[in-house]
């Protein structure tokens, strides 16, 4: 049997594209066949969903004996996970954390594991992949052609600057929702947001001419207040809204990253030679110190 690794895809989908990018880049690395579990991370919890098979990826789905997608094979999962902490030779590779549950870039290596290995874990940073950025451009382009839309003019005819403000990062889950305190949380959230932004602004002004804003949000409900329409350009797509989104966001030339895995993605996978990508100074929407590139500008 070729050697394996089964990675499990979960969240949402700039998640999804950092676990397929760590498991793409370790599979090359040691010779591994890539397989994915699309099923396990979302059995309990269908607020997202899979959504890799819209782009060229080049792995298979993992078949069903090794997929723990309902309550007993997860009972199973565990079963085998605790056996796993006895055993020389491992099958389980956890992305590693802090008491405080916080991350950082670890180099990988596969000297004590098996030839069937399950990686589990966000790995939230370039380093695991950087090897790898010409292959993943590939693997992330889109298998359909995405719809020739009003945006997509503005964006090859100006020089648009991305925005992108998430709303809700706290309060978005059904238990959350009605939270007084989750929602201060989001409201906070966004607060510091804009004002990274609005500092971004000044920045970008100094150094691009006659700069157009476009602005991208899962929620624009009340962002009048702190972008008013006829200085910025709402990105709005009724259908298929973030693979549309997310497309127009990877076309831009340039980029105020948004705190959120998104819009990080939207960034780093633009292959505009000029791009220029600020990043948050105070802001990590991620548990892992090494989120933000080192080449992208800090405000």
């Amino acid at each position: 049997m070729n050697r394996i690794i089964i990675a499990k895809i979960s969240e949402g989908l700039g998640n999804q594209l950092f676990m397929y990018s760590n498991a793409y880049a370790i599979s090359k690395q040691f010779d591994f066949d890539l397989c994915l579990d699309p099923y396990t991370g979302y059995y309990k919890n269908n607020i997202r969903s899979f959504m890799l098979n819209n782009f060229n990826i080049s792995s298979a789905i993992a078949p069903s004996n090794w997929i723990f997608s309902n309550y007993h094979r997860n009972i199973i999962k565990k079963i085998k996970i605790k056996c796993d902490f006895f055993k020389n030779k491992k099958s389980f590779l956890f992305e590693l954390k802090d008491k405080n549950k916080l991350t950082k870039f670890n180099s990988i290596k596969l000297d004590n594991f098996n030839d069937k290995i399950y990686i589990d874990g966000n790995f939230e940073s370039e380093k695991y992949f950087l090897d790898y950025r010409n292959d993943l451009l590939k693997q992330f382009s889109f298998k359909k052609k995405m719809s020739n839309n009003k945006y997509l003019d503005v964006i090859k005819n100006h020089n648009v600057v991305s925005i992108c403000v998430r709303q809700h990062r706290y309060s978005e889950r059904i238990s959350n929702k009605f939270d007084q305190n989750s929602i201060n949380k989001s409201e906070d959230f966004v607060a510091k947001t804009v004002d990274y932004i609005y500092q971004s602004i000044k920045f970008i002004k100094s150094k691009v001419h006659n700069p157009k804003f476009l602005l991208w949000s899962n929620d624009f409900t009340g962002l009048e207040k702190y972008f008013p329409n006829n200085e910025f350009l709402y990105v709005v797509n009724p259908e298929n809204k973030i693979l549309n989104d997310f497309y127009l966001l990877t076309q831009c030339k340039y980029f105020i990253v948004g705190p959120s895995t998104f819009s990080w993605w939207g960034a780093w996978l633009s292959n505009n030679e000029n791009k220029i990508c600020i990043r948050p100074k105070s802001i990590n929407p991620s548990n892992n110190l090494d989120f933000w590139p080192e080449s992208w500008i800090s405000i």
